[in-house]
């Protein structure tokens, strides 16, 4: 990295922390729930009778082993889409130039 660039990146860096702290910090005392809890109380709202046609092949034991598996996710998905991205990079600017 340039010797120029790095305090950029670090101004860049605490905005992104700020852009996520503010939000957290100025609603107190709220839930943030997923969508799928939101979508089933609809479901239950809509149609009281509904009577779900699929289960969970493994029920996770609680909420954080659940929000671990998400992040986990998460992360194998933005490292594989990295690697595309990395490869897509080095193979231009390592393809022999066109005429």
């Amino acid at each position: 990295m340039k010797q120029k660039r790095w305090p950029l990146m670090v101004a860049l860096l605490c905005a992104c922390a700020v852009i996520a702290i503010i939000p957290l910090m100025s609603i107190k005392d709220s839930e943030f729930g997923g969508a799928d809890g939101q979508a089933e109380e609809l479901i239950g709202e809509i149609a009281p009778n509904y009577e779900p046609w699929a289960e969970p092949l493994v029920e996770p034991p609680g909420g954080e082993t659940e929000s671990l598996l998400f992040c986990l996710q998460a992360a194998l998905g933005g490292g594989v889409l990295g690697y595309g991205f990395g490869y897509l990079r080095s193979r231009q600017k390592h393809s022999p130039a066109e005429a």
